[in-house]
């Protein structure tokens, strides 16, 4: 499989189940890094791509991921080294439970592309299966130890289906987490919402709402679409 190549970097991705999709660049893209975090954390890092995003994109002096996967962690390991940012970039390998027993740090920036799909079917690839089902990372837990893991000022972002948009934030708000920002997705102007991010703090304010569509037709982007990629992707 073929390297996806990147304007500022490369993601190798044949060790990877999860291979690099529009989710994780477009919420490495959208994450507001305004506060200037210093500490960064991805949970679920797959290839590393968010966080490769987040280094290209922020002076964060730490930029953390998680991955349980062995050959899904040995990759990211291999990205981030061979990225040019590679002196600020680390990788456990553990679980999120472990990762969170163990870890005193505060992040100020938590950030994850769960995996999703709790339909109850399974395909004949596990590896595939752990990274798609949300039984390898559940939402409870996923929140509850982004909620211990965040300095008090610090942002948890998240992309998960739009239909799941309401439960999760019901879910947040029980851990004192407030959805400060929403952004909902849609493939095409036609097409209905699929994706929302989000983004949470332990502030509660008024949520600001955003759309994003990203064609127009097949293969065609709307402008909101690649300007907020087109720091990423060569053809953009």
């Amino acid at each position: 499989m073929k390297p996806f190549k990147f304007k500022q970097f490369t993601v190798e991705q044949d060790r990877c189940a999860m291979k690099i999709g529009t989710d994780g660049v477009l919420l490495g893209a959208w994450v507001s890094v305004e506060n200037n975090p210093f500490s960064i954390l991805d949970i679920g890092a797959g290839t590393g791509i968010i966080a490769l995003q987040l280094a290209q994109r922020s002076n964060a002096e730490m930029v953390d991921a998680i991955e349980i996967d062995e050959k899904a962690f040995e990759q990211c390991v291999d990205n981030f080294e061979n990225s040019p940012w590679g002196d600020r970039l680390f990788c456990y390998h553990a679980s999120l439970e472990e990762f969170v027993e163990e870890i005193d740090d505060k992040y100020d920036l938590v950030i994850s592309n769960p995996p999703f799909y709790s339909e109850d079917y399974k395909t004949s690839n596990e590896s595939r299966d752990v990274a798609r089902f949300n039984d390898a990372l559940p939402f409870d837990e996923l929140i509850e130890s982004a909620s211990q893991l965040l300095s008090d000022e610090g942002i948890f972002a998240v992309i998960i289906p739009w239909k799941e948009e309401e439960n999760f934030i019901k879910m947040a708000s029980e851990v004192n987490l407030f959805p400060n920002r929403i952004c909902r997705v849609r493939g095409n102007e036609t097409s209905e919402e699929k994706r929302s991010m989000l983004e949470f703090s332990f502030e509660k304010i008024p949520s600001k709402i955003e759309n994003i569509t990203i064609e127009t037709s097949r293969h065609n982007y709307t402008e909101e679409y690649k300007n907020l990629v087109q720091d990423f992707y060569l053809k953009m």
